[in-house]
């Protein structure tokens, strides 16, 4: 498993080894063991997976305050998506700052969104699947967002023309300036 930061440290892109011969391949995307020994002692508790039909769906921007908050581990088993986390931790170094990356089946990637950052992906092809873990469960009650075009934040957002496609939701988001303070750094 390879393990490369991000320009905010605490973001990471993990590559795991995928062992392939004529009759496809073999991979172990999660391995605490691994995790552990690169230093990442996450305790996932949950699975998810979402299907997005078209090019241009925008999940996000996304997170859970305590005690619910969730360390995300995000794949691609179909699909391309651009991947976003923004810092919403009051006092770090890098608040309001966010990190992308693009997260792909045929790159087969991940991308460690920690606690303390909104996370949120636009779909880069159609039918895209994602899944990814998470550290504490759904708590609709603790579910919280922002503004996924926030102007401050100016998000590179590469829909190269199109409309995003949001949930209802994710159009009410506040924007940064207007976030209540749920981490700290």
């Amino acid at each position: 498993m390879q393990v490369e930061s991000l320009a905010i440290p605490d973001v990471k892109i993990i590559t795991p080894r995928r062992f392939g011969d004529h009759r496809g391949f073999f991979s172990e995307t999660y391995s605490k063991p691994a995790f552990d020994a690169a230093g990442l002692d996450l305790d996932f508790v949950q699975d998810n997976h979402s299907l997005s039909a078209s090019v241009g769906v925008l999940r996000g921007l996304h997170f859970q305050v305590p005690p619910f908050a969730q360390d995300k581990l995000v794949r691609v088993i179909r699909g391309r998506i651009f991947d976003v986390a923004v810092d919403i931790r009051r006092g770090s170094p890098t608040y309001g700052r966010w990190v992308a990356a693009e997260i792909s089946a045929a790159a087969w990637n991940q991308i460690l969104v920690p606690v303390g950052f909104a996370h949120g992906f636009v779909t880069l092809e159609p039918d895209t699947e994602v899944v990814y873990k998470v550290t504490a469960p759904y708590a609709p009650e603790h579910d919280r967002g922002l503004a996924w075009d926030d102007p401050d934040l100016a998000i590179a957002w590469p829909l190269d023309g199109i409309e995003a496609i949001l949930s209802e939701k994710d159009t009410r988001h506040p924007r940064l300036a207007d976030l209540p303070a749920a981490f700290s750094y």
